[in-house]
């Protein structure tokens, strides 16, 4: 992380306040042009007309007294201005000049003022673009006085540098997973094609020994059933959009009802499954894409735990949240797989050595539901005991 450049910093606003200081001079010398302008005007226009200004003047703001001087009628008149009319005129004239020079100079700055943002704009623009093609700091193209604007680029160029990154990790595994499944899809295949071979050309066959041959076939066949599955899955996330339809779920029934169904799947592997709950527990939410992700999660549960084990379901409430803990024991989960678990395409059995897991999505798509209903999804794994941890708001 680099060290921000104090002197850098310093000149923006050094050239901030000298640009403060030019706006207000220009306004000063607007003011003092507009002053002179009415002055003029009003000098050619008594010229131009005559003197008429000068005659309306006198005959409206100017009095004439008569002053005698002997009994046989002698003296003279005396011009007296009417001062206090006078007055009243000139803050007529006064009144109209500020409303005139209040409306020239916010013309003027709203014109100047879009100049300036425009030209700023085609500016930013230029150096954004530059900035984002080429591989160079943003001290580099960014002057002083573009500070924010380089500081808040450099950290939308590191947010894409960062996604790019999670897009090609992803990527990666993506590819690494579907060149596995082509790889293993040839091994179930070539084992139905076989024994159904050997049956066909040996249609006296023993019957045990025919047995045999057909329960192997019919395992190879689902694992093969299984494989093409996971394909499925992958095409099918990438074009589907989750959009939830939300009712009042009765949190408690679906849990009970998940057990269940999932009898056949734990007996298989040996476990059993104690489910706590507190009361009885509603969300608002969709049921359906909520049952999918308890579903991938105790799925999960099951895969990854030691066979012959527990597996505690318990649902409790929390302030304005329901809180759905699953544990399991099993192999302690390693803090960077951890981290990962829920990234799309990602498996903890890398080898795919076993038949554990799937695609790699269902955690994934468990996330993405969960933060769909604004609450939140985590994983902890220590001690050989594994927590999923579901958040919902009530």
């Amino acid at each position: 992380m680099k060290t921000p450049n104090t002197s850098k910093q310093y000149g923006g606003v050094v050239t901030k306040l000298k640009d403060k200081w030019k706006r207000l001079g220009i306004t000063v010398l607007l003011l003092v042009l507009g002053l002179m302008a009415c002055r003029m005007a009003l000098v050619l226009l008594d010229q131009f007309m005559n003197g008429f200004f000068v005659d309306w003047f006198e005959e409206n703001y100017v009095m004439q007294k008569w002053t005698s001087l002997d009994e046989n009628g002698a003296g003279y008149y005396t011009k007296l201005i009417r001062w206090g009319m006078v007055k009243e005129l000139l803050l007529k004239v006064l009144i109209v000049l500020v409303f005139a020079v209040i409306l020239t100079v916010r013309t003027v700055s709203i014109f100047y003022a879009d100049y300036r943002e425009r030209k700023a704009l085609h500016s930013a623009g230029r150096m954004i673009g530059e900035y984002m093609r080429h591989d160079r700091e943003a001290g580099d193209v960014f002057p002083p006085a573009y500070a924010e604007v380089a500081a808040q680029m450099t950290e939308i160029r590191s947010g894409i540098q960062r996604q790019e990154q999670l897009l090609r990790e992803e990527a990666g595994r993506k590819n690494d997973l579907i060149t596995y499944l082509a790889h293993d899809l040839k091994t179930p295949l070539t084992s139905v094609v076989g024994y159904l071979s050997l049956l066909e050309e040996a249609p006296d066959m023993p019957e045990a020994q025919k047995a045999k041959y057909v329960h192997t076939a019919l395992n190879k066949a689902l694992r093969l059933e299984s494989l093409i599955n996971e394909f499925f899955e992958i095409t099918r996330y990438n074009l589907q959009q989750i959009v939830l339809e939300k009712e009042t779920v009765d949190l408690s029934f679906l849990m009970v009802q998940l057990t269940d169904e999932f009898y056949p799947i734990l007996a298989a592997h040996g476990n059993t499954v104690r489910l706590e709950q507190d009361g009885k527990l509603t969300v608002s939410g969709d049921g359906e894409k909520l049952a999918r992700v308890f579903n991938n999660i105790l799925k999960n549960a099951v895969a990854y735990s030691y066979p012959g084990t527990e597996i505690e379901i318990l649902c409790e409430k929390k302030d304005h949240m329901v809180r759905i803990r699953f544990r399991n024991r099993g192999k302690t989960i390693p803090r960077q797989k951890l981290e990962a678990i829920f990234e799309k395409f990602f498996r903890l059995d890398d080898a795919r050595s076993t038949n554990t897991g799937g695609a790699g999505l269902g955690l994934a798509i468990a996330r993405e539901i969960v933060s769909l209903h604004g609450g939140t999804i985590k994983a902890e794994s220590a001690d050989e005991v594994t927590v999923f941890t579901v958040e919902l708001p009530q």
